[in-house]
């Protein structure tokens, strides 16, 4: 069984967990660590989307009763699969109602449904992490190679519906991945306060965890 729920430190009984949900995604980050390597701590990442709702539960229970946190987080876009993350989220809620609840994503939610995928999410997200990247579209578009039109203003239109929602945001950008694209860290901060979020400047480590 391919990897869908995995941990990021040695500790026998890690605190927080990982949601692998998907490889599929509308971005081709050049920083982005699955082109580097195939797997996060041992934990084998690549999968063809064929598991069920259950698979993900058998391999969270393995983890319990120790997890307080669990994060959406993978190779891929975890939005690109909407119905199979609610369904998670709602069976954490309902079972673990005091695990907090993140969800790290580029950002294109709502350009890829065409709807307030924040609204639908209010209640069942504590903290979303989006990947904002650059201070302009022309830099955003060279490091993160969308694949959605006008991508670096739905970030933005999406960090600020994801703050409306009442969700906890923070929005990143990861720094140091090379010499050729400086990004302007103290612009990027500003845009994020603009928008109502916090700022997270995510420092590039080679080859990963």
């Amino acid at each position: 069984m391919y990897t869908l729920v995995y941990s990021i430190t040695k500790e026998e009984h890690p605190e927080t967990v990982y949601i692998n949900l998907t490889n599929s995604c509308t971005n081709s980050c050049i920083f982005c660590l699955r082109t580097q390597k195939d797997d996060v701590c041992g934990a084998e990442m690549w999968h063809d989307d064929e598991y069920e709702f259950e698979d993900i539960v058998d391999q969270f229970q393995k983890f319990q009763p120790y997890v307080k946190n669990v994060v959406f987080c993978g190779y891929g876009e975890p939005f690109l699969r909407k119905a199979m993350m609610k369904e998670f989220c709602k069976y954490l809620r309902a079972n673990y109602p005091d695990i907090k609840i993140r969800v790290n994503t580029n950002g294109h939610a709502n350009a890829i449904y065409k709807t307030n995928v924040a609204e639908e999410f209010k209640g069942l997200i504590d903290s979303v992490s989006i990947s904002l990247n650059a201070a302009n579209e022309h830099d955003y578009d060279e490091i993160c190679k969308p694949k959605i039109k006008n991508a670096y203003n739905e970030v933005k239109k999406f960090i600020k519906s994801c703050v409306e929602a009442g969700i906890d945001v923070s929005a990143s950008i990861v720094t140091g991945f090379d010499k050729v694209h400086y990004i302007d860290a103290d612009e990027c901060e500003k845009i994020a306060a603009e928008l109502g979020a916090k700022f997270r400047n995510r420092e590039f480590i080679e080859n990963g965890y």
